[in-house]
């Protein structure tokens, strides 16, 4: 659970860390805003992929459902820098399918968390593979990492691409081929 009030303590230190005069105009209600701002930015600690996965709906297709291009930004663990990019998301259905608006919000759940790339890839996977029950799913994030854009390496522009297969995207190369096709169409 998120205590604003340890935030806020931690951003005075912070603050003074870095030589800042914390009553200093400006600074004054910054512990309070990024308080506010980490409530938003970390919202998916207390949220769970179940409550927007669990809802499906029965579906005679067993065909390949794409939802491509969702927006997201997420925080890295490593240096509490931001990354954000796309993610892409393929489910061949079994029976039962889910709003599609559900597919965004799960990728929400995971990225308003303090997170690696490789570990978001891997939980969307497993959350839509444990409550949908597709035959499988594949889940590609390209996202830009602003620990790599704004210091150490300085290389604004590169992007990191994970790739996350379960199920039948596992053992058939040809529906994981299909799926880039469909990813690069127009």
């Amino acid at each position: 659970m998120l205590d604003e009030d340890k935030i806020r303590q931690g951003i005075r230190l912070l603050l003074e860390g870095i030589g800042e005069d914390i009553s200093r105009e400006g600074l004054v209600d910054t512990p309070d805003r990024i308080a506010r701002m980490y409530a938003e930015l970390f919202g998916g600690m207390d949220d769970d992929a179940g409550r927007h996965l669990s809802r499906t709906f029965h579906a005679d297709n067993s065909e390949m459902v794409i939802e491509r291009d969702i927006t997201f930004f997420s925080t890295c663990e490593h240096h509490m820098l931001p990354f954000y990019g796309k993610a892409h998301i393929a489910y061949v259905p079994d029976g039962r399918v889910v709003g599609l608006s559900k597919l965004a919000r799960t990728v929400e759940v995971f990225a308003r968390r303090l997170q690696l790339q490789e570990q978001l890839t891997g939980q969307i996977a497993d959350a839509i593979m444990e409550y949908i029950k597709p035959q499988g799913v594949l889940v590609m994030i390209e996202a830009e990492h602003m620990c790599m854009t704004m210091r150490g390496i300085k290389k604004p522009g590169s992007r990191t691409i994970t790739l996350a297969h379960r199920g039948i995207f596992e053992t058939d190369p040809l529906l994981e081929e299909r799926f880039f096709r469909m990813l690069n169409h127009t």
